[in-house]
C-alpha cells in the first residue's frame, strides 16, 4: 500500500485562483479591492521569506498588500499605536503580524489589540473562542488549511480517532477544536506525554506540529491512516524536512502531506481567503 500523496501546493493554487476571480467580480462591481497590512519587526531572515511570500501572494490574487517593515527596537507603545490607526482605517480589511516578535515586545498584548474583525491570523482570543463554540469567523490559517485539505479530498472525519502531536495556539491548540468541530475524538499530546508511541499507534488521523525533524517514527503508524505533517525545520544543507519519516510513513498511510508542498502553501491560501472574507463582513 501507498499513500496518496496530498499536493497541498496544486491545491492551494486552486484557492487562490477563486480568490482572484472573486476580487476582478469585486472590482467590476465598484467594490474596493481587499486591504492587507503586512507588518515585519526587525530582520529575521526565516520571517522575511515568509512575508515576501504572503505579499507575492496578495499581489497575485489582487489583494492590496501595504508594507510596513518595522525596525527591531520599535516600542510596544508606537507598535500599539500603528495597530490603532490600521484598526480604523476602512481601506485596511486585514491585519498581519509576522511572528515572533522581539523578546521586549509581549505577544499576547499586540494580538489582542488587532480589531478581532481584522485578525485574518485568527489568533484573537475572540476568534478563538469562536472557533472553540462551534461558530467561526476567522479562523486560525494553518488548521484552517488543513480542513480544506479534508475536504478537497473528501476524507470523513466523524468518529475518527484524531491525535495531533503539539499543543501551540498557532496550529495544535485550534487544529484540536476544528477537529473537534467535525466529530473527531482527539487527543493532544506534548512534551509531557507518557508513551507517545502508544497515542499514535491508535490514532485514525495523526497531525503533527512539532517542528522536529522525524521525530514520528513510522513504525509507530499504524496502517491506514491519515496523516498530516505540519512540522518543518531546515538541516544544515538548506533541505527542509517534516516531523514524520515521509518515505517510509507513505507505505503504512491512506493520505499524507509531504513537506514541502504540503500545508505550507495551505496557510497562505487561507490567509488570502480570510482576508477577502474580512472585506465581505
Amino acid at each position: 500500500m501507498t499513500a496518496k500523496i496530498i499536493d497541498g501546493k496544486a491545491i492551494a493554487q486552486k484557492v487562490r485562483n477563486t480568490i482572484k476571480a472573486d476580487i476582478e467580480r469585486r472590482l467590476q462591481n465598484g467594490k474596493a479591492a481587499p486591504g492587507l497590512a503586512v507588518l515585519l519587526i526587525g530582520n529575521d531572515p526565516a520571517s522575511e521569506i515568509y512575508v515576501r511570500n504572503k505579499r507575492n501572494a496578495c499581489q497575485e490574487c489582487g489583494i492590496l498588500s501595504t508594507k510596513y517593515d518595522l525596525p527591531s527596537n520599535i516600542t510596544e507603545k508606537e507598535l500599539l499605536s500603528l495597530i490603532n490607526e490600521l484598526n480604523v482605517n476602512p481601506t485596511i480589511h486585514g491585519i498581519l503580524i509576522q511572528l515572533p516578535l522581539p523578546a521586549h515586545i509581549c505577544t499576547s498584548l499586540i494580538l489582542q489589540s488587532i480589531d478581532p474583525k481584522k485578525d485574518v491570523d485568527g489568533f484573537h482570543p475572540i476568534n478563538l473562542g469562536l472557533l472553540a463554540q462551534g461558530q467561526p469567523y476567522l479562523r486560525p490559517c494553518t488548521p484552517y488549511g488543513v480542513m480544506y485539505l479534508f475536504e478537497h479530498e473528501k476524507i470523513y472525519l466523524p468518529s475518527l480517532e484524531a491525535v495531533i502531536v503539539g499543543t501551540s495556539n498557532i496550529v495544535g491548540k485550534p487544529m484540536a477544536l476544528e477537529l473537534l468541530n467535525a466529530g473527531c475524538t482527539v487527543t493532544l499530546c506534548h512534551s509531557k506525554t507518557r508513551d507517545l508511541e502508544k497515542h499514535i499507534n491508535r490514532a485514525d488521523l495523526l497531525v503533527s506540529a512539532i517542528g522536529k525533524a522525524g521525530i514520528i517514527k513510522s513504525e509507530w503508524i499504524k496502517p491506514n491512516t491519515v496523516v498530516i505533517d505540519v512540522g518543518i525545520t531546515r538541516s544544515a544543507n538548506g533541505k527542509l524536512h517534516g516531523d514524520i519519516e515521509f518515505d517510509t510513513a507513505k507505505q503504512r498511510a491512506t493520505y499524507i502531506t509531504p513537506v514541502p508542498g504540503g500545508v505550507g502553501p495551505m496557510t497562505v491560501a487561507m490567509l488570502l481567503a480570510n482576508t477577502l472574507f474580512a472585506a465581505k463582513t
